[in-house]
């Protein structure tokens, strides 16, 4: 991997700017990678379309945009609608299947992933809020780009008070992610 790019979208409220800090902090503190991240959202703020991007790479990054996605981490419809755009051929589309319908074709050999990660962090986890940390955790399983220590280290830097609750999201997500990759081989 010498870059590697991540698209998330969502709608404001859902954590995608902290979901993208936290797996850009684990990359660079932990993974010893090179990482940028960048976000854009409406006006809105909560409810409004809402971006996150990151760029990892082995090497220092040159431009700080994606270009042309790896992977894109789908959270909500309208999100899906606006952002999927430019998604790697050979892709990888991971969604959270109670919100995001899959419409038309997907550009070519894109891998479909389908996460019940709301519902997921509302009856297992017991908290709407955990749903950006089990798409973590499915991002990890299916991608392997961070290290799962690494994640639980910057779970416990970030959120100290919520640690158990982030942990179990966080490994719910990764047995959810394994789970759907099991089913696309």
């Amino acid at each position: 991997m010498s870059r590697y790019e991540v698209r998330i979208g969502g709608f404001g409220g859902q954590g995608v700017v902290t979901m993208a800090v936290v797996m850009g902090e684990t990359a660079s503190l932990y993974d010893n990678k090179f990482v940028v991240q960048t976000q854009s959202y409406g006006p809105e703020a909560r409810g409004g379309a809402s971006k996150s991007e990151l760029v990892i790479g082995d090497e220092e990054i040159d431009y700080p945009k994606v270009l042309e996605p790896d992977v894109f981490i789908a959270l909500s419809r309208a999100a899906y609608l606006e952002y999927i755009h430019g998604l790697k051929e050979n892709g990888v589309l991971i969604i959270d299947e109670d919100l995001v319908d899959i419409e038309g074709d997907l550009p070519k050999g894109v891998k479909l992933y389908k996460i019940p990660a709301t519902r997921i962090a509302d009856e297992e986890v017991g908290t709407k809020q955990a749903t950006n940390v089990v798409m973590i955790g499915a991002f990890a399983a299916i991608t392997g780009i961070l290290s799962v220590e690494g994640i639980k280290k910057q779970i416990q830097n970030r959120w100290p008070r919520f640690v158990e609750t982030n942990v179990k999201a966080l490994e719910l997500g990764m047995k959810a992610g394994e789970k759907a990759k099991a089913e696309q081989e």
